[in-house]
């Protein structure tokens, strides 16, 4: 009886694990896509590891690089609740903003959160 519940345990457990995996990938479908735009001649837009200039530069993407958007900006602004709005609207909502990326700094497959102004973006 004891294995029983041993056995039960983990199969549990397992089930568990893997309900938190798709979970946690579900989030993925959430994103919005963004556009790097409006970056001067040959410079690029800084991705950081916070919302601030000075903050650690994780990477750097040039006019047209795609980008994928939490949808979580400072200001208690969410683009996932703007996406429906003209895309003028939504530019000027973000522009003295920072929002959040989700992307590969390495492209390693090593995913991680950063943030851009939102000056430099449009919506895609």
């Amino acid at each position: 009886m004891m294995n029983f519940h041993i056995n039960t345990a983990a199969a549990l457990a397992v089930v568990a694990s893997t309900v938190m995996a798709f979970t946690g990938q579900s989030h993925a479908t959430a994103f919005a896509a963004w556009q790097v735009a409006g970056v001067p001649f040959g410079d690029t837009l800084n991705v950081r590891k916070y919302p601030s200039g000075t903050s650690q530069k994780q990477a750097a993407y040039p006019n047209g690089t795609i980008l994928q958007m939490t949808g979580k900006c400072t200001g208690g602004l969410n683009l996932l609740e703007i996406a429906g709005q003209p895309h003028w609207k939504q530019k000027q909502a973000i522009r003295y903003q920072w929002c959040q990326v989700w992307h590969d700094p390495a492209q390693n497959g090593g995913f991680v959160s950063g943030w851009v102004y939102g000056k430099y973006l449009t919506p895609y």
